[in-house]
């Protein structure tokens, strides 16, 4: 919407003094054409916006020009703050909108505040996009209507219908009951029913959704946190569970813990090995695990296993030997 733009823009040129046409265009994602039809409507309108020439001018405010949020201290100010930096707005397609408040937010702070609280802020690191091995997460597509559509059903109470790919899966559509939005590690879930029976949904594998007229079968009160922890729970014990025997390196030991659903047993070896017993969600699961840990592992049994193991090595061991 135009008005949430014009607000956008007076808020980055109170946030940073002095702007070109080219970085406001870049901000609020429009074209500079439209930039410089949202100054004129602004001073049209009586916001003290002006033009300053050469190299290094650009568009800025008659100082004294702002408003003020009274009624936040230090402490408030910087938990907002930080909050903005988290992901989760993200996952459910609220990226823009988490930014935009938090611009105003930091503009309406009392000047005593402003600084110390953005300075703290940015001394503060939520959720990196990297770890210390520098294993980035993968950025999710969230078409932005379709986000929007999912989030109008939750908020509603509505039913809604969503073209959704499973893994491995030809899309369809289905009708669904949904209950909550979840983000984890910046992915974003759908909790549902369907037919009463409970669901889960990647927000990044539905490739349309529309809201239904008709209320959603849900109930009035839900506590989102619990009904994740059930489900994780149920996912992670389900399934065709695997045991396997490994040999793995002590140093090794707590991402195999951190990959497995339960370690059974763990005895040390002679040559300083641990041998462990493990168990995994089902064969895919088991795996990719093993895989992860390299040659700092190795699989006893089940012979499936190995054999799975030996043949992807040797499919990549034979790839390279080819010139590229």
């Amino acid at each position: 919407m135009r008005a949430d733009r014009l607000v956008s823009l007076v808020l980055l040129l109170r946030q940073y003094g002095r702007l070109s046409a080219t970085a406001l265009a870049r901000e609020l994602e429009v074209s500079t054409r439209t930039v410089l039809r949202d100054v004129e409507a602004l001073s049209a309108a009586g916001v003290p916006v002006y033009a300053e020439r050469g190299r290094h001018g650009g568009f800025a405010l008659l100082p004294g020009f702002r408003t003020e949020l009274t009624g936040l201290n230090h402490e408030e100010a910087l938990a907002l703050l930080v909050a903005g930096s988290r992901r989760g707005a993200q996952a459910f397609g609220l990226g823009s909108a988490l930014a935009s408040a938090m611009l105003k937010v930091v503009d309406a702070l009392p000047a005593s505040y402003r600084d110390v609280a953005a300075d703290a802020a940015r001394r503060l690191l939520i959720d990196p996009d990297t770890d210390l091995l520098a294993r980035r997460e993968p950025a999710e597509e969230l078409p932005h209507a379709v986000v929007a559509e999912v989030r109008r059903a939750v908020f509603a109470g509505h039913r809604l219908r969503i073209h959704y790919a499973a893994v491995d899966r030809t899309p369809k559509w289905r009708t669904v009951d949904p209950i909550g939005l979840v983000t984890v590690r910046g992915q974003g879930y759908l909790l549902a029913t369907r037919s009463g029976a409970d669901r889960t949904y990647r927000l990044a594998r539905i490739l349309a959704a529309e809201e239904a007229a008709e209320p959603a079968q849900r109930a009035e009160r839900v506590d989102l946190e619990r009904l994740w922890q059930e489900r994780s729970t149920r996912f992670r014990t389900g399934g065709e569970q695997v045991t396997v025997q490994i040999r793995v390196a002590a140093e090794r030991r707590a991402e195999l813990v951190g990959t497995a659903l339960a370690v059974r047993a763990e005895v040390a070896g002679a040559d300083g090995l641990l041998c462990v017993e493990a168990s995994f969600q089902d064969r895919r699961h088991a795996v990719w695990a093993l895989w992860q840990l390299g040659t700092d592992a190795e699989v006893l049994a089940p012979e499936w296993l190995r054999t799975s193991l030996r043949e992807r090595a040797a499919a990549i061991a034979a790839r390279y030997e080819e010139s590229p």
